[in-house]
């Protein structure tokens, strides 16, 4: 006959492998997530489709305005009247005149306003423009 022996028995405790996994389960959900926000898209910007467009890097020191349905311009989430915007792109110009600006325009925005933003551009020196476009492949 077999006797156990009372100073042996195991004392129960909770096991916290689970609850571990969870957490970094949950971490590693967070940080993948943050890292493909776009703060762009808050804006209701649909871009127009281009074939010819090359996929660009975002770069430190880049300027994207964003024009809107309504005709408004958004630089760095900040909407700026005309005038506005064209004394930020002096301020951007005296600067670096090289800094490379990105005209992101919706897709039903008028001509018009996209013109008066690279003309402001040209009035501050800044050449080195693009236009934001989606991949229409």
């Amino acid at each position: 006959m077999r006797i156990e022996d009372e100073s042996a028995v195991e004392e129960p405790g909770i096991n916290m492998t689970p609850m571990i996994d969870v957490v970094f389960q949950l971490l590693i959900f967070f940080m993948l997530a943050t890292t493909y926000i776009d703060p762009e898209k808050e804006l209701e910007v649909k871009l127009p489709e281009a074939e010819s467009g090359t996929e660009t890097r975002d770069e430190p020191d880049e300027i994207v305005i964003n024009v809107l349905r309504d005709g408004s311009y958004v630089v760095s989430g900040k909407t700026l009247p005309k005038d506005a915007l064209a004394d930020e792109l002096k301020r951007a110009a005296q600067r670096n005149r090289e800094i490379p600006v990105t005209i992101r325009g919706d897709r039903l925005v008028h001509h018009e306003s996209i013109v008066s933003v690279m003309d402001a551009c040209g009035l501050a020196g800044l050449m080195n423009l693009s236009v934001g476009t989606l991949d229409g492949g």
